[in-house]
């Protein structure tokens, strides 16, 4: 264990956090005027200051990362960046956050989850609310990866870090040779991908503050809004539909839009196994939505049943969030739907939570083999993505994750229910939280504000479990780990 290089790199995530999270929304309080600058100035000197002691304590006694220090410094980057974000919620006077809520709303934005204890966003700060939505940002594609990028530079290598962070069950895959410019390259396609998406909000009617606004949160399948109707606020079909076309495209794996770019063409998406479940389980969900809709006449027309059916179901599916109906009044049977459909989540390699679509594809081969086992106890039969066959390494790795995955669920919805919530509520806030989607049932279904603090904490946890994928963190409680 390297600890001075540990305390190093997280002095520079600090400092980059500092200015990267606090400088644009201390901008837009000063263009806005709306009395929130003190927040993010004091906000920036505490942070930058603390990170500056940090990596000045700890020069000149670097080290090059071992895979157990890549765990730590992941780890730590998530839970003290999502504790120090909420700074300027609680040095901000008109937001009035308990250091418990503003720690909640800190964490829920960096893991892209979504959930907010804050109701009446339409009468908040311009530069708080785009301080959500930055936040959100910055944890899509993830800060480390942008300091992976930065960490040549100076002199650190990030392969273990880039490993400890990379969502999906392998780790290895690099767009190029080199692991900065995979870096580099993931993070401009991530930007411009958000620029389109503005530009495209921005022409459909909304103001160029919820443009900029959405498409961060949009892009990072986060969830946020400016407003606390979400998207239901414009009412408009076109800004729906852009919402919709960009969460499924942030939905899949970075790694087929680069190659799109790269080769200049889009045959590799229909080729990719992943892919192929993706679409199939968008499709399927949202054509028993809008079937259930239309057949119990919850909306007065077809197309309403199909405008507000298909959104949720990407919404959902995605761990986006976003809102544009009461799905809470909708069929009994449609609310559940969605939740399991967020539990199985977007593509690896995407901005999206859950348990990721390739996890569940092989889980389903893993239990198809198991079944031609039975009928053929000596026949050796490989499981296949496409044409390439996965090694029994990896269909362990994805069994063990769902094992440690359910289990971490169960203690978790046990805590909840010690602190008085109903079983609808904990079952669907552990839910939401775990795979990063946000809005839950019953009681969280807009806010979770009137949550007892413990119940609040626990989903915290929850949400950075979701973020690291439950190994990345439950690894550091093994006493292997701490072994020399």
């Amino acid at each position: 264990m390297h600890a001075a290089t540990i305390v190093k790199i997280l002095g520079i995530l600090l400092m980059i956090f500092s200015l990267l999270g606090n400088i644009p929304p201390l901008l837009v309080s000063m263009l806005y005027d709306d009395g929130a600058s003190s927040a993010f100035l004091n906000a920036t000197l505490v942070l930058f200051v603390t990170g500056l002691i940090l990596w000045l304590a700890s020069s000149g006694r670097q080290k090059e990362l071992s895979n157990r220090d890549g765990f730590l410094v992941v780890t730590l980057f998530w839970a003290v960046l999502g504790t120090a974000g909420c700074l300027p919620f609680i040095f901000s006077p008109s937001v009035e956050l308990s250091v418990t809520d503003a720690v909640f709303e800190s964490i829920s934005g960096l893991t892209t989850t979504g959930a907010t204890v804050i109701s009446g966003l339409d009468e908040l700060p311009q530069s708080i609310l785009f301080y959500r939505q930055l936040l959100q940002w910055l944890g899509g594609m993830g800060i480390i990866v942008l300091a992976v990028a930065l960490l040549p530079m100076l002199g650190i290598g990030g392969m273990q870090l880039y490993r400890a962070e990379s969502p999906g069950p392998v780790k290895d895959n690099k767009l190029v040779p080199r692991l900065a410019e995979t870096a580099k390259s993931l993070w401009l396609l991530y930007l411009s991908l958000t620029v389109v998406c503005m530009l495209s909000y921005w022409a459909a009617g909304m103001s160029m503050f919820d443009a900029i606004s959405h498409s961060f949160s949009t892009v990072a399948i986060g969830g946020f809004s400016t407003h606390d109707a979400s998207i239901a606020y414009f009412d408009n079909p076109l800004i729906e539909f852009i919402a919709v076309f960009f969460m499924v495209v942030a939905g899949i794996n970075f790694a087929l839009h680069f190659l799109a770019l790269q080769k200049r063409q889009l045959k590799h998406y229909l080729k990719d196994p992943e892919f192929q479940f993706y679409v199939f389980i968008l499709g399927s969900v949202s054509l028993i939505t809008v079937v259930v809709l239309a057949a119990d006449g919850t909306y007065g027309s077809l197309f309403e049943a199909l405008r507000r059916g298909v959104f949720q179901v990407v919404s959902f599916a995605t761990t986006t969030g976003y809102a544009t109906a009461d799905f809470n009044s909708w069929p009994l049977f449609l609310p559940y739907v969605l939740l399991y459909a967020a539990i199985i989540g977007a593509c690896a390699g995407s901005t999206g939570g859950g348990m990721k679509v390739i996890r569940i594809l092989l889980i389903f081969k893993q239990g198809f083999r198991e079944v031609q086992r039975l009928i053929h106890p000596r026949a050796i039969i490989p499981i296949k993505l496409g044409k390439k066959v996965m090694p029994d390494r990896i269909v362990e790795s994805v069994w063990g994750f769902f094992a440690v995955y359910v289990m971490a669920f169960m203690v978790m919805l046990l805590a909840l229910l010690t602190t008085g919530l109903d079983i609808i509520t904990a079952f669907s806030a552990v839910g939401a939280c775990i795979n990063n989607l946000g809005p839950g049932l019953s009681d969280v279904a807009q806010t979770y504000g009137a949550l007892p603090g413990a119940a609040k904490w626990i989903l915290c946890l929850a949400m950075l479990l979701g973020r690291l994928e439950v190994f990345t963190l439950l690894v550091l409680f093994t006493p292997m780990f701490w072994k020399r």
